[in-house]
């Protein structure tokens, strides 16, 4: 009896320091999200990936894929999935919160300090300080996913994926989130290239 109490105790501890460290990942993420969507990504692949290990970096591609088909913020979207993944429906909720507070509270106080010193120049200089050091991990995550892509589908097939999706964002003007969907419904409906390995896996495993 007394075993069973301490290891429900133990579970409950874990459990409530998982969701401390989803908190407190998301909290950073909120605090040094500058500028906000996009920016935040890099932020949350380091705490995700990263730091804790919560998915590997092939995960974390899908979900921002799919996170950026949907309408809404991206950094809410992957908070509450992550979490949720992580630390169930409580855990969704905790990382949610931990992504918007910060982000209210930085905009009330941002806003305040920008009427009453927006002359000021030191307040411009504020956000532009901030923008090399969000490009220089913008391009850290880009090379990665590269490097990820390269090795799956090969360089060729990576450059040529890249390419089109410029054209059709960039120059065509077409919505980022309707050429991941066309992506991954490409993918989805392209034949097997290795039916026989996969039947030859299958009955392999089978007892």
């Amino acid at each position: 009896m007394a075993d069973d109490s301490s290891e429900t105790q133990d579970l409950k501890a874990r459990g409530l320091k998982l969701q401390g460290q989803l908190f407190m990942a998301f909290f950073r993420i909120g605090i040094f999200g500058f500028g906000g969507g996009p920016s935040m990504i890099p932020l949350v692949h380091q705490e995700v990936v990263k730091r804790h290990a919560w998915m590997e970096d092939e995960a974390f591609a899908d979900v921002l894929a799919i996170g950026n088909t949907l309408p809404g913020p991206i950094a809410t979207k992957m908070a509450g999935y992550i979490g949720y993944r992580v630390g169930g429906t409580l855990g969704a909720i905790n990382a949610v919160i931990a992504v918007i507070v910060p982000l209210i509270v930085a905009m009330i106080g941002l806003l305040g300090l920008y009427a009453r010193y927006g002359d000021q120049r030191w307040v411009h200089g504020m956000g532009l300080g901030v923008v090399p050091v969000v490009m220089v991990m913008m391009a850290q995550l880009t090379w990665d996913f590269f490097a990820k892509s390269r090795a799956g589908m090969g360089l060729v097939a990576t450059l040529a994926t890249g390419a089109a999706a410029a054209v059709l964002i960039l120059v065509l003007g077409v919505h980022p989130g309707l050429v991941i969907g066309a992506i991954l419904i490409a993918a989805l409906l392209r034949p097997d290239p290795n039916p026989d390995r996969k039947r030859a896996q299958g009955e392999e495993s089978a007892p």
